[in-house]
């Protein structure tokens, strides 16, 4: 590993992982597993920022969201997988780093602002919410992580976390390296209402739905809305399910489907269900694996501690470097 340069990346433990999930992270860490030395979390500290009034699933969320790792092809023994709760450096870093950053930083914050907005409905005025870009710094930093794998909306997340670790670094002398941001390319996956895929709208196709939940939510899917009967021609281009095809399904079919919606040679409802006949069998594998570690918790379990213990270890190593320069 001494040749490779590190990334950390983390997800929050709200709920099933969900095909927006794979697509948008999931995937792309696991192609980075054999070019990277990686460092992957499980962020239930930071499930606590918006959901603080309601922590009685969390701990089950945990633990099928390293199901839903393991199962879609992270590795224990290419990566580090833990969870952040297990690893309280990450509070003690969070705490020394909290000192030394301006509150005008985070209330700059893009996600902030947006995310008030977004959940009005929550009391949002707590220190852990204004504070989370400190937290997710130290989450960064303590692993002395090169890079951490981001989409374009998440950029302003990892420079905060450079300009907390640069403050650092000119207050008490060279600790940390500044993370860069590796922008990775995501699929546009939206929900079967054509909203973004997301729980809260419970529009997901999750990782662990049955072939028949899978079936259900695919004959929901919205397709061409100008598209009133099946003897009328189709916009492939505008169509949720063509979107799908072209992730899911060979590509001679994509081709058929493309011309055969265009001349009115294939109705939506045909259309939808080779989708999700090529949607199921693409999931097949994971769902198999799925099956493996549900039925063996223990197995599961250990790799958590197994993987807790080697981030920790890390995570102390810094933390005397940390205290060293703080003189404290």
């Amino acid at each position: 590993m001494a040749d490779k340069k590190r990334i950390l990346s983390g997800m929050r433990p709200t709920g099933p992982l969900h095909l927006g999930n794979l697509h948008g992270a999931l995937q792309n860490w696991i192609d980075m597993q054999d070019r990277y030395d990686c460092f992957f979390f499980i962020a239930d500290w930071h499930a606590l920022t918006s959901n603080y009034e309601h922590t009685e699933n969390i701990s089950e969320y945990v633990k099928q969201m390293m199901i839903d790792w393991l199962s879609a092809g992270l590795s224990p023994e290419k990566s580090t997988l833990f969870v952040q709760s297990h690893i309280k450096e990450h509070a003690e870093l969070f705490l020394l780093l909290s000192m030394i950053t301006p509150v005008p930083w985070l209330e700059r914050n893009p996600t902030y602002k947006d995310q008030i907005v977004q959940l009005a409905s929550k009391d949002l005025s707590t220190f852990g919410f204004l504070g989370y870009p400190v937290l997710q710094a130290a989450d960064i930093i303590i692993y002395k992580a090169d890079g951490v794998p981001v989409g374009v909306d998440q950029v302003p997340h990892v420079e905060i976390t450079r300009e907390i670790a640069r403050r650092f670094n000119y207050l008490y002398g060279d600790t940390f390296p500044e993370p860069q941001a590796i922008l990775t390319e995501t699929p546009k996956i939206l929900g079967w209402d054509r909203r973004k895929m997301s729980k809260s709208y419970d529009n997901a196709i999750y990782l662990s739905d049955s072939p028949e939940e899978i079936l259900e939510k695919v004959s929901k899917m919205i397709t061409d809305p100008a598209r009133k009967l099946k003897s009328d021609p189709g916009n492939p281009d505008i169509c949720n399910v063509f979107d799908f095809h072209k992730l899911y399904s060979p590509q001679p079919l994509v081709e058929e489907i493309n011309q055969q919606c265009r001349s009115a040679g294939i109705g939506c409802v045909a259309c939808k269900k080779k989708m999700a006949n090529n949607l199921i069998a693409f999931l097949a594998p994971i769902r198999e694996k799925r099956a493996y570690y549900e039925s063996r918790p223990e197995i599961v379990a250990e790799l958590i501690v197994t993987g807790s213990s080697k981030a920790r270890e890390e995570a102390q190593r810094t933390m005397e470097d940390v205290r060293a320069a703080i003189r404290i």
